[in-house]
Formats: structure tokens, sequence, C-alpha cells
């Protein structure tokens, strides 16, 4: 089985997935600005510097909740090549700066460790106001990952500070959820374990792979056990892990991810799985990793999909690629399931649930070109559409399978918020965390924080030839962090 962005596919899987000309032009329109970037940014390198001098690139606005802000950048050595065209690393320290006024930037958030991958974590701040920051290395500013020369932006939420040299950039923390905190879960998907080689985009030579350095661990197993640790760190009470957990559904890579997991909780109880479509094997290996749910239809028989009621909070774990086929197709739900899944919903439609499965039910805004496999088949998402404008309680669906972060609200069903997540395995490398308040619930993603996985993370956001954080990382904050109001007292917390 393969996805839209991580292998190779067969010769006529391959064609049969091609997007139209359409898609091609308005991919290439999107991109054109970044190609142009980095082509003078090439040019840049090839020029003479003093051995002392530093480069500080890379700067991105993870997070943003209302009491905090993650920043993280890169320090390298101007006009050295690591093979990809991206500078060597730099070891030194590293600071953000940043106040309320862009003149007086008085409070230092400074990390205590010299590093080439910096990340920063700025505390206490407070809920709607705007703040200014520079990120500094060495005396040296931090200049942003591109992403506003395709409608984007990596730094902040608004335009301040663009068109200057490191700044300061501008972010305005949201409000928090209403009412009281119940509890907080962990989203994740695409954790490939024993994958070698990220970026392979459907076997097109022009697109350069990108390989772990030898000598170090395989980074699908240092970024999943990096996102189990940050998730707990994080104060997750569950985590959800949607489909794609193996690279192609080999016995000994699900029971490697399992006892990965194995390491957040107990499967079934703190922690659930759904299979991708990388998943399926002819074995069925999936389901002896992780035998189905105790309440899902015919008691763990390999279904692969459920509905667990948690303190109030109903998860559906669906399976959507219950089909035949290489994975370059739609999804499919096939009619017994998705049966199953209206008939779940009418049962208790003003429940708060969440529901998750692997592929989204649209993809909208890529800047590479969208293909029919990228999504669920049009009928059975209108269907599942038009089972959430039935069911109020519904409050979120997250999916993976695009590998990037993505927040979309459709006229069909406006309450339910469409929260694509960026793979764990590779760049941006980490979860989205969801807390779910009395009146409403904030999802802000995280990068994994362990020193192995930054490593990875900024070694592997040269996928797609240095393109890939254009489509990854999330074109604005809000696709990454956000709050919605949303009356969730029907959950009692923690179960």
């Amino acid at each position: 089985m393969r996805c839209c962005f991580s292998a190779h596919l067969p010769a006529l899987a391959a064609l049969s997935a091609l997007p139209g000309p359409c898609e091609v032009l308005r991919s290439g329109a999107r991109l054109a600005p970044a190609l142009l970037r980095s082509a003078s940014a090439a040019v840049q390198r090839v020029r003479s510097h003093h051995p002392d001098d530093l480069t500080a690139v890379n700067l991105e606005l993870v997070t943003l909740a209302e009491d905090r802000a993650v920043v993280t950048w890169y320090t390298g050595i101007p006009g050295t090549n690591d093979g990809f065209g991206h500078p060597l690393p730099a070891l030194t320290e590293g600071e953000v700066v940043y106040g309320t006024h862009p003149a007086r930037l008085d409070r230092v958030a400074a990390e205590g460790v010299r590093t080439a991958h910096h990340q920063v974590e700025l505390t206490d701040l407070e809920p709607g106001q705007t703040y200014y920051y520079q990120a500094r290395s060495r005396g040296t500013t931090a200049t942003p990952t591109p992403l506003h020369l395709v409608r984007g932006n990596a730094v902040g939420t608004s335009t301040f500070g663009f068109g200057t040299s490191g700044g300061p950039y501008s972010f305005t923390t949201p409000q928090p959820p209403p009412g009281r905190h119940l509890l907080s879960v962990a989203l994740c998907n695409d954790l490939h374990l024993g994958e070698t080689t990220a970026g392979l985009v459907g076997g097109l030579p022009l697109l350069r792979g990108v390989a772990q350095q030898p000598g170090r661990a395989p980074y699908p197993e240092i970024m999943s056990r990096a996102l189990v640790e940050e998730a707990r760190r994080r104060g997750a009470d569950l985590l959800l892990a949607g489909g794609d957990i193996s690279a192609g559904g080999a016995a000994h890579d699900l029971g490697e991810a399992r006892r990965i997991l194995d390491g957040f909780g107990t499967h079934g109880r703190d922690y659930f799985v759904v299979r991708g479509n990388h998943d399926r094997s002819r074995e069925n290996s999936f389901q002896a990793a992780f035998p189905g749910s105790e309440d899902g239809p015919g008691g763990g028989d390999g279904t692969g999909y459920f509905a667990r009621d948690l303190g109030g909070l109903r998860i559906i774990g669906l399976d959507t690629y219950a089909k035949s086929g290489n994975g370059a197709d739609a999804g499919g739900l096939g009619p017994e399931q998705l049966s199953w899944f209206r008939a779940r919903l009418k049962q208790a439609p003003d429940q708060p649930t969440l529901v998750f499965g692997h592929h989204p039910l649209t993809v909208r805004d890529s800047v590479f070109p969208v293909t029919r496999g990228q999504c669920l088949e049009r009928r059975q998402a209108r269907a599942m559409l038009d089972a959430y404008a039935q069911a109020p309680g519904v409050f979120l669906h997250h999916a993976g399978h695009t590998h990037r972060n993505k927040r979309t609200v459709l006229s069909r069903a406006p309450h339910v918020t469409q929260q694509e997540v960026a793979a764990a395995k590779d760049y941006p490398g980490g979860f989205t965390l969801l807390r779910i308040h009395s009146g409403g619930y904030a999802l802000n993603h995280y990068k994994a924080d362990a020193p192995a996985a930054r490593q990875w993370n900024e070694r592997s956001r040269r996928v797609a030839a240095g393109l890939w954080p254009h489509h990854a990382l999330g074109r604005s904050v809000g696709d990454r962090n956000s709050m919605t109001e949303h009356d969730l007292s029907g959950i009692t917390g923690r179960h």
C-alpha cells in the first residue's frame, strides 16, 4: 500500500493517480516564488564567508496558545553544504527577545545548551495580547521559512516584520477555550515504522529522497518515541494514532510500533489506533498488533473501526481504506462501515464526538497537485458530511495521509473542524494536542523536542527539493493552532 507523498507507486497506479493539467498549473503558480527564492539562496551560498560567520534560518512559530508560544530555528556555517544544499550545523546558544512593543523587546527566553536545532518556549503570555519578537544566535537574527511567498506565514499572525532582516515579527495570542479544562488528547498519524527514505514521491526521479545519516537509529523509531515522550510531557490523557502506523504492513514494523506506543499507556484504554492504507497486508498483521476494540462491531474481528465512550466523550475510529488496492486511489469505508457510522451518530446525535481516520474528507489549498488518492471517495465524504449535519455533538474530524497541518471548515457541517495533522515521521515531526474544555477546545501543534528528533526534523525538511515546508508546516499559524467554542459540557473529564 502506498500513500501520496511517501513512496514509489507501480507505473500504472502512478499514471492513474496523476493530477490534471489545471492542478499542475495551479501548483506551479503557487510554488514559483518559492523556487525563485531557493535559487537566489543558492547563489548566496557560493559566496565566501568569514570562518566565524553564522547563518540563522528557518525560523518558525510552531505553537501558539493563549499563554505560550514555541519558536524554532536552525544555525549553520555559511558556505558549507551537507549534500542537500543545506549549511552544516553550527552549535551555539539561542534566545528569543520579545515584548508588547516592537521597540521594547524587554523579555528574554533563552536555551541552556549549545545546539544547531533551536527550540525556545515563551511562557506566561497573556491571552489576546500582541507580542513582537526576534530569535537570535550569537547576535545573528534568525530569518523565517519563506511561506509568505505562497500566501502563508511561518512566523506570526500578521505580516509585521517582513521586508526586514530578522524582524521583529508579530503574533497575537488567542483566547483560551471557555470553561474548565476536562482532558487533553494527542492526535498523531503517519508514523511509518519501517520506512528508510523520506520523500520518494510517486517514484518521480527528479524528487530526491532523504535518508537518515549513517550510524543513527531509524528515523521513524526516533520520531515515534519522541512523540510519545512529548505527548506525555504536554499532559495528554489520551493518544489517537490515525493510520499509516507502518510503512508497508509488515508484522515486525507493526510490532515495533506497538512497543513504542505502549510507552504511552495501554492500548484500548489510554491510546487508540486505526488502520491506514500502508498498514494493510494479506496476513492482517495490523489486527494482530492492535486487536480491535472490545465494544466495536464484532468484538475485535478485524473490521478495523470502532466506537468508544470515554467519560461522555465518544470516540469513533474509522478504517478509511477498507478495500483492496495499492493506496493510489481514493479512500473508502465500504457500505457496511458507512451504515454503521451513520447509525452510531443517530443513536446520540448530541453527544460530544471526535472522529478520526486516515484519509481526510477533502483536500483544500494544497501547494502540490491534488490527486484523487489524497482523500476519501467523494460520495462517501458527502454522506459523512450529511451525517455530521444531523449530529451537532460532533466537533472534530482528525485525519492524516496528506502529511500536512491544515484546518478546514466545510459549509455542510460548519460545527465540525476538519483537522489534517502533519506526519509524525519527518518534518515538522510531532503531534497536535487537543485541549478539551467544557465550552470549547484548542488545537496546538508541537514538534517533537528530543535532540535526535530535532536533528531529523531539520534534515527531512529538504523533502521535495526543499519545498516541503510550504506544504507540511501549515501555511498559516491558524492551520496548526486554533481555538473553537463548542458546548462540550457533556464530557465528565478524564477517563
